[in-house]
């Protein structure tokens, strides 16, 4: 078996699989990396629009996982505030981001990987809500009032660990597939 170089190895792991249209072909498969500029600006909308796949784009996961490692920009979780049409307030807490954390983000303009990773968390379980509630709207009602099948908890605030957020996700699956929940 022939050893490889660190240079090597980095460059082995960095060659990325060609992306997988979903809908809207291509003219030229060399445009597929303009495709990836969300990667730069816009990983919580992509996150939002292809929850399940049914964005323009499928990204490889190990795309988002290096993006993550590397921090993604302050204005993604503006953006997130945006969409979900909380206050910044409300939201923070829910990332377990603190006042001054907040700032100092601000002010750098960037999230550590562990917060990054919150923020897609939640994007990504908007996402699905939109797909599994049909529109922007009905998944942020949703997914701010207590529900029924979280044993009368609120989605988001449930989905500030890693296990109740896929608790949601289950829910949201249920509901999707008509199951009574």
């Amino acid at each position: 078996m022939k050893k490889l170089s660190p240079e090597q190895k980095t460059k082995e792991v960095r060659q990325w699989p060609k992306p997988q249209y979903v809908s809207g072909p291509l003219k030229d498969p060399d445009d597929a990396m303009a495709k990836f500029k969300w990667l730069n600006d816009g990983v919580v909308r992509a996150c939002i629009r292809g929850a399940s796949g049914k964005a323009d784009v499928y990204v490889p996961t190990a795309m988002l996982i290096e993006q993550l490692k590397a921090g993604i920009g302050f204005d993604e979780l503006e953006t997130l505030r945006s969409c979900l049409d909380l206050t910044m307030d409300r939201l923070a807490p829910m990332l377990g981001f603190s006042k001054a954390t907040l700032h100092r983000r601000k002010d750098s303009g960037r999230l550590t990987s562990s917060e990054s990773d919150r923020v897609v968390r939640i994007a990504l379980l908007f996402g699905k809500a939109v797909e599994a509630l049909e529109n922007q709207k009905n998944a942020r009602i949703w997914l701010t009032t207590p529900q029924f099948g979280l044993g009368g908890a609120i989605p988001l605030e449930y989905a500030e660990t890693e296990v109740g957020a896929r608790e949601v996700e289950d829910l949201l699956g249920r509901i999707e597939h008509g199951v009574y929940s």
